[in-house]
């Protein structure tokens, strides 16, 4: 992956760095389990994407970078990435299946991997972030206005994701 950054923190014990091959059945029992959650499940929701099995080959290229964070016995609780929106304007990415477990959440990785996320895109002359979500992720809503996401009334692109009733866009 071409945007190498790895981030520790003591206090924590964590990890964050770009998804390796070997990271893919974890990264996928993250966006399972976490969609289960929220009972994102069936047609119209990402748990659904083939990529969800392959997410570094799905994103080991030029235009997207995907992530992970780990504790220190290698555990992945966490991962997020960037990526061109679906039959989208080619100046617009769009934030992939951001997603932690409970124990990582309200210690601050949202903020660090979105903000990390947003710098990647810049870096890789997109303009927009776009990204999609449900009102029922209620921090992950509150963390994506914070960060200065507009919301939006209707979808942009083609994702797929048509059970999705959130969306929001950044100028970046």
């Amino acid at each position: 992956m071409k945007a190498e950054t790895q981030i520790n923190s003591e206090t924590t014990n964590h990890t964050f760095r770009p998804i390796q091959q070997k990271d893919n059945p974890q990264v996928a029992n993250v966006i399972r389990r976490v969609m289960t959650e929220f009972h994102c499940v069936g047609e119209g929701y990402s748990i659904q994407d083939p990529e969800v099995d392959d997410m570094f080959n799905t994103y080991d290229n030029e235009l997207s970078a995907f992530f992970v964070i780990e504790d220190r016995q290698g555990k992945i609780l966490g991962c997020g990435g960037i990526g061109p929106l679906a039959n989208g304007d080619a100046d617009v990415c769009e934030l992939k299946k951001m997603y932690f477990y409970s124990e990582l959440r309200g210690l601050g990785w949202g903020k660090k991997l979105l903000t990390h996320c947003l710098e990647v895109a810049r870096r890789k002359g997109y303009k927009h972030c776009y990204l999609e979500t449900v009102e029922r992720m209620e921090a992950a809503n509150q963390l994506y206005a914070k960060m200065g996401f507009q919301k939006m009334s209707t979808p942009c692109g083609n994702t797929g994701h048509s059970s999705c009733d959130s969306y929001y866009m950044l100028e970046l």
